[in-house]
């Protein structure tokens, strides 16, 4: 039996997401340990988003023009110098290089998507995309429980020098198993006549070229409401958990990989049947209706059962919500467009990744923690308003 093309970005993404959830979670106490506040931190999370604003755009079209291969592997260098500054830091300002240098070149979600796109078909896709959940699922429940056992018995930098290791092993495993020229899968002619023919995509039309077209903004503004809900729960919790429950970096890396658990169970299985029976549509609806009511009611958790309910529920629904969405993206562009579009994509997420830390981190420095999680619920339900328009008529789906 043929191996399968989505075998080597499995492996490649897995790696890649076990190394940033070992700083992930650190990062918040490693910031506080050289003295920065609460709205300092969320700065130090959104120092990185900044420079992949820049940056996603440019490395989505490299890729389509280069090759995702030497993209990725650019990429994936600038992951492991980052993550080697970030064990090596003896002050703030080193914190803040390490994730500066990994934000210049970090495009190796956005070209694995495109690789994704590339060797399935749009009906196989939701599935595919779910295997990058998986990923993020493994990663979140393996990372962070390694995170607070190597940073409580070696220090804070141990993980970051951990990540740094895997990195590397990201390196080798694109090398040695990704096809330079993947298989692109033969689509029907009805597919191919229906779908948008691919346009050159300038430096600096490619966020109006998509907001241009009803479908792909539609699509576009779903994911900057998932990304802003998500990377302000994200941005914030170490920091509430800190505060509300006096979790450390171990107690919040089981609680990350608990969450991660959940959403590797949904995507492990359930995402591909998930989608062939109620659609991606309906399925990302759930999926924000879930995440408002997690994140909404987090102010009210006081004992540690209600928080892993909320926890398990608003896992549940990040879990079904990214791939449905961005398998809907992809569909609403060419094929050949599809790196930029999920390039741009990324450049939202980076936006939502600035405002979301920054924001949890004010509330949370002024004590609002219940107002912390509503935020992260009220940017959901605009997911959910977002998604229940209609699609418009005679606007071009790729089939």
């Amino acid at each position: 039996m043929r191996r399968s093309p989505l075998l080597p970005i499995f492996l490649t993404v897995f790696v890649d997401v076990l190394g940033l959830t070992l700083v992930l979670p650190l990062l918040p106490f490693y910031a506080e340990h050289f003295g920065a506040s609460e709205l300092v931190v969320g700065v130090l999370a959104a120092s990185y988003a900044v420079c992949q604003l820049v940056s996603g755009p440019i490395l989505g079209r490299i890729s389509d023009r280069a090759g995702r291969k030497p993209t990725l592997l650019a990429s994936q260098t600038g992951t492991f110098i980052g993550f080697l500054v970030l064990g090596s830091a003896s002050s703030l300002w080193m914190l803040f290089l390490g994730r500066i240098i990994d934000g210049l070149t970090a495009g190796n979600l956005t070209i694995a998507q495109a690789y994704i796109s590339d060797v399935t078909r749009p009906e196989e896709r939701t599935k595919a995309f779910g295997l990058i959940g998986i990923a993020f699922g493994s990663g979140f429940l393996l990372g962070p429980a390694i995170t607070g056992e190597l940073a409580s018995r070696f220090g804070y930098g141990a993980p970051a020098y951990g990540a740094a290791v895997l990195s590397l092993t990201s390196i080798f495993l694109t090398a040695t198993l990704l096809p330079a020229k993947p298989v692109v899968p033969v689509a029907s002619p009805e597919a191919a006549a229906a779908a948008p023919r691919p346009a050159a995509i300038g430096r600096g039309d490619a966020f109006r070229r998509y907001f241009d077209r009803p479908l792909a903004r539609r699509r576009l503004l779903e994911f900057f409401a998932f990304s802003l809900s998500f990377s302000t729960l994200i941005g914030g919790l170490a920091l509430f958990l800190e505060r509300r429950f006096s979790f450390g970096v171990k107690e919040t890396g089981y609680l990350y990989a608990f969450s991660g658990l959940i959403g590797g169970s949904i995507q492990g299985g359930l995402i591909g049947r998930l989608a062939k029976r109620y659609g991606e549509e309906r399925l990302a609806l759930v999926g924000f209706a879930t995440m408002v009511i997690g994140y909404g009611l987090l102010g009210a958790a006081y004992t540690l059962p209600t928080l892993l309910v909320l926890v398990a529920i608003a896992a549940f629904g990040a879990a079904v919500v990214r791939p449905s969405v961005t398998t809907l993206l992809t569909k609403s562009v060419g094929r050949d467009e599809q790196g930029a579009a999920l390039g741009v994509s990324q450049s939202l997420a980076s936006v939502s990744q600035i405002i979301g830390p920054i924001g949890a981190g004010w509330l949370i420095e002024h004590r609002a923690l219940a107002a912390y999680g509503l935020m992260a619920a009220s940017f959901a339900a605009m997911g959910f308003v977002l998604g229940l328009q209609k699609i418009p008529v005679g606007e071009p789906v790729e089939l």
